[in-house]
């Protein structure tokens, strides 16, 4: 009975996180460089901080390339929206941990750590959510219980958590606003909700690690400057948080200063750095049918991991160094096919789990 509940629940997770269908015809890349014969580098063992990966349950459960891969090359987990609130809490009155416990479980029995993602965003919000009718008391409540719930639940197997996603725009504002852009937290509750959200979770588990996580430090200045600004008056405060997300979904002609600026500038402020999304696209989120997985994109490719390898081993202080997460394993798991509705190939690994040559360029960066 008990096998069977948890199925249940699994598929209801799965219907929750599933990204939308897209037609496209998966392409196995024409370059993958195979490893030095005799030599098994894999990524857990080769660096000296955690490599982990964002995963999902349903693929979790039912496919085992992803599985093995997982187990063979990772050590940290991130939930990638099994536990945002339109997977987690679907309804006002209840809570759907079915897909998130699957991981957790599945972390726990494997001794990986586990990185909890998100408990609020302006995205990935559930309807009743988005048409919620109440004034900014009953909108703090509803805060306030959904962070207790829900790092309650979790207290003791979850290591840290991306407390607030995404809160600040590439100007450097605060996401207000009903838009699709816009935040329902900061609109009901002021610029200030942020601060009480980290209180809010360190008082459901206090040994919990707490993060603020963005993107987009690594080309705008001006986001850059106001997550340090909000990083050193919730310091100054005494508000807890721990570390900063930088995510760096980033393409193959990103500039290497630019990321490089952002690790440094954050590394100073003495928290935990965590390249909390890492991928690589070759089309720069643009729809484009003539972009392809040429020997040119591959290796520029390898090369761009390759240096954010060496980067953050480079600016980020060992004790500062949180880990470096990967946006889900395979290519065809990637959302960024779902998001430009085309082929993409960011990912270390390609869509029949082999490694790319960007898994070598990751495993020269970690050595170098």
């Amino acid at each position: 009975m008990k096998k069977i509940v948890l199925f249940i629940c699994l598929l209801l997770a799965a219907i929750a996180c599933k990204k939308s269908n897209v037609s496209v015809t998966p392409v196995t890349p024409p370059v993958v460089q195979p490893p030095v014969a005799g030599v098994e580098d894999i990524l857990k063992t080769t660096a000296t901080f955690p490599m982990g990966v964002a995963i999902d349950p349903s693929l979790l459960l039912n496919n085992k390339k992803y599985r093995d891969v997982i187990l063979k090359e990772h050590n940290s987990l991130t939930t990638e929206n099994a536990m945002k609130w339109q997977a987690i809490h679907p309804s006002e009155n209840s809570y759907n941990y079915g897909g998130a416990d699957y991981i957790v479980d599945f972390a726990v029995e494997n001794k990986m750590r586990v990185h909890g993602h998100t408990l609020l965003w302006h995205a990935y919000n559930p309807t009743w959510l988005n048409n919620y009718k109440g004034d900014s008391t009953a909108f703090e409540s509803l805060m306030k219980k959904h962070i207790l719930e829900v790092v309650g639940h979790y207290k003791g197997k979850v290591t840290s958590w991306d407390v607030v996603n995404e809160a600040f725009d590439d100007r450097g504002s605060l996401r207000k606003g009903s838009t699709t852009e816009g935040s329902i937290w900061s609109t009901k509750l002021g610029n200030d909700y942020i601060a009480r959200a980290f209180q809010y979770a360190a008082e459901a588990d206090p040994k919990a690690l707490l993060f603020y996580n963005d993107y987009g430090q690594e080309y705008s200045p001006s986001k850059l400057r106001a997550i340090i600004s909000l990083i050193t008056d919730l310091q100054k405060r005494k508000i807890p948080i721990h570390g900063v997300g930088l995510q760096f979904h980033i393409n193959i002609n990103s500039d290497i200063a630019g990321i490089e600026s952002a690790l440094s500038q954050l590394a100073a402020t003495g928290l935990k750095i965590h390249i909390s999304e890492l991928d690589v696209n070759f089309s720069n989120f643009q729809k484009n049918a003539s972009i392809t997985f040429s020997d040119a994109n591959s290796m520029a490719q390898k090369k761009i991991y390759k240096q954010v390898m060496k980067s953050y081993r480079k600016l980020v202080p060992p004790a500062q160094q949180f880990g470096i997460t990967c946006w889900n394993v395979g290519d065809a798991d990637s959302w960024l096919r779902s998001a430009i509705q085309q082929n993409e190939w960011p990912l270390p690994f390609d869509d029949n789990y082999l490694r790319k040559p960007a898994y070598f360029g990751i495993i020269e960066g970690l050595k170098e």
